[in-house]
């Protein structure tokens, strides 16, 4: 064994032992990995915003489902076996995480209403062992019509994608549905879970001649922003987000609020727990800001003139 060998090995030899003694934070998600790289980095961050450095405070354990639902109980079980000190998880994720445990302290991160989904008793006094963080993307899909509809003001038919798969996907439905009785909207709507459904779905939305489309949250659809956005130039229909990572992808435009910024919050909280903080003493976080990101090179290919008061509202103007 030469000395670098060697050295490695000793360095091995001492660390295991300290990781294994380490609290451990599950980190599970319905998602693949590669696509919420950045969900990542934002809860290391709020990790050390609260002073855990992970490998060194903590250990987490990520898990991943790969837009498999049917996968989470199974993961969940490997971190209710391992006593993780806390799970952070999605929707779907922590649904799991609550059937398994009810011990083991869960901090979630939706874009629902976390009432309404049963996660918590109340936003301020959450009660059980379960608290998070919500960004309130279906929330705010009232608002991305109303925005949609001044970007492209000769609309009368707007396509709705949804998946069907997701929890809170009939909740923003019903939504999108009161704002488009509001404007005088005929909707479109088409469900999508899988990659051959997507194609379906813009199928749907082009022989029912849409104006434009509102794109519902999901897992789903963010894990594969790139064919969403790209479907819809292809099919030449202006869109709306929930999220800005599509109008990074090449997409019309979003509002909501910050994907990565729930993220850090539930390192955060997520760090106070492994501190001794109770769940049930800390109350449901709720954005504060939002952010409308309009992406000009989209717009000038659907040959959409972008009106200069929805300009001077935009938080970011990509051109």
């Amino acid at each position: 064994m030469d000395r670098r060998t060697f050295l490695a090995a000793s360095l091995a030899a001492v660390s295991l032992p300290a990781r294994a003694n380490l609290p451990t934070i599950g980190f599970v998600r319905s998602t693949p990995a590669a696509p919420f790289a950045r969900l990542v980095t934002a809860f290391r961050a709020g990790l050390a915003d609260a002073g855990l450095v992970e490998d060194r405070d903590v250990v987490v354990e990520y898990r991943w489902a790969d837009n498999q639902p049917d996968r989470l109980p199974a993961l969940v079980q490997e971190l209710v076996r391992k006593e993780a000190s806390v799970i952070v998880g999605n929707s779907q994720a922590v649904e799991a995480a609550k059937a398994a445990t009810s011990s083991i302290p869960i901090v979630f991160v939706t874009s629902d209403d976390p009432v309404a989904r049963g996660l918590v008793a109340s936003m301020n006094r959450p009660g059980g062992n379960v608290t998070g963080i919500t960004f309130y993307g279906a929330q705010l899909s009232a608002k991305r019509l109303e925005v949609l509809s001044e970007i492209v003001p000769r609309a009368k038919t707007v396509g709705v994608l949804v998946d069907p798969g997701w929890p809170g996907a009939q909740s923003e439905l019903h939504d999108i549905e009161n704002a488009a009785r509001r404007l005088g909207l005929r909707l479109v709507v088409a469900r999508a879970a899988t990659a051959g459904e997507l194609g379906d779905a813009f199928t749907i939305f082009t022989a029912n001649k849409v104006d434009a489309l509102m794109v519902a949250g999901s897992p789903f659809f963010t894990s594969n922003a790139r064919d969403v956005v790209m479907l819809a130039a292809r099919h030449r229909i202006a869109a709306a987000y929930d999220q800005r990572e599509f109008v990074a992808a090449g997409g019309l435009m979003s509002y909501a609020g910050s994907f990565a910024g729930a993220y850090r919050e539930a390192g955060v909280y997520a760090a106070r727990i492994v501190r001794g903080a109770k769940p049930s003493e800390l109350p449901v976080l709720q954005p504060t800001t939002f952010a409308f990101t309009i992406n000009l090179p989209a717009a000038k290919a659907l040959r959409l003139e972008i009106p200069a008061s929805v300009r001077l509202r935009a938080d970011e103007v990509i051109d």
